[in-house]
């Protein structure tokens, strides 16, 4: 196999049937050898029914659908180890990255890049909050991150085998897969590409969901949040003198003042800051528990091609590439 191309879906009906003839087009050159990896991600809608029928028309097509909803990167991880190619293309299942480029990405790579990304010049179809939080975040997380991640980039890109294994090697549950290819290293070049509005469906990230996000990116790649909260208990400790002299100065000079207004913001900044180091520490000890647990990312339900209905008597579950099949009768 020379070209896997991974696509995470979540209530994406409308778009596969546009998507798989989109990317059939584009993998043509590579379309003996290569494979089209669609994974569902816990969908409520006809996904499932939309990728297995998919996979008749197009031999390319696999479906891999995961037993219940983990997230876009967890998805894209399910789609990444059960690819088989030599090199990786990744893209969302909205269309809002073109696949059409993919021919460039190759040609790229051929020069001896390891990761080729997409780096976005223009957003159509978003809103002006989410340009500006967007721009916004790339930015706030390079200047606490302790590597280089680029900017304006996404999960759209052309990996090599040997960079996607080295991510694949990478244990942590709660993933940022841009910044760990960015961690891994290898030559890695930008493809500036404008993107496009939303073929069909709406946005599965919400503000809530990319605050998770940023979260996970911030603490994933950081620990300079917790040496801004030694330093804001150092600038607190500071304040605290000045207003300790103030007062005993008052004192001395007999000339109190009610004071409850000064009481009231001295305890709102000082809790206010108390709250936030909890804050920042909880998170970090957050993904400490999280990543303790060991436990799987995910399992998959279900392949197509693959019997929906098994022997009776036999459970199957999937998780990553083990299967392991038992026996209820054994299990009672």
């Amino acid at each position: 196999m020379y070209l896997s191309v991974v696509v995470p879906c979540f209530n994406e009906d409308e778009s596969i049937p546009l998507l798989v003839e989109r990317l059939a087009q584009a993998i043509g050159p590579w379309a003996d050898k290569a494979e089209i990896i669609l994974v569902d991600d816990g969908s409520d809608d006809d996904t499932w029914a939309a990728m297995e029928t998919a996979s008749q028309q197009v031999p390319q097509v696999r479906g891999l659908r995961l037993s219940a909803n983990r997230g876009h990167q967890v998805a894209l991880t399910a789609g990444l180890e059960a690819a088989r190619g030599e090199r990786i293309f990744m893209l969302d299942a909205d269309l809002q990255d073109p696949p059409e480029i993919l021919p460039d990405m190759m040609s790229m790579m051929d020069r001896g890049y390891d990761v080729v990304y997409g780096r976005r010049a223009e957003r159509k179809g978003e809103t002006l909050f989410k340009k500006l939080t967007a721009h916004l975040f790339y930015r706030f997380l390079n200047v606490l991150s302790d590597v280089a991640i680029p900017k304006d980039t996404g999960d759209f890109r052309l990996v090599s085998r040997r960079s996607l294994d080295a991510v694949l090697n990478m244990p942590e549950r709660s993933r940022f897969i841009r910044g760990m290819f960015a961690w891994a290293g290898y030559r890695q070049i930008g493809l500036e590409y404008v993107r496009d509005a939303r073929v069909a469906g709406v946005t599965k990230y919400p503000f809530r969901a990319m605050l998770r996000f940023a979260t996970d990116a911030l603490t994933g790649f950081s620990t300079k949040p917790l040496k801004i909260a030694t330093r804001l208990s150092f600038v607190s400790l500071f304040v605290t003198v000045f207003m300790a002299i103030y007062v005993f100065g008052s004192l001395l000079l007999y000339n109190t003042a009610p004071g409850w207004a000064s009481m009231l913001l001295a305890i709102s900044f000082f809790s206010g800051i108390q709250l936030l180091t909890l804050g920042i520490l909880g998170e970090y000890v957050g993904r400490l528990y999280m990543e303790s647990k060991q436990r799987p990312l995910y399992f998959l339900s279900q392949e197509t091609g693959e019997p929906t209905l098994l022997p009776q008597g036999v459970d199957q579950i999937t998780t990553g590439a083990v299967s392991l099949q038992t026996s209820n009768s054994k299990a009672s």
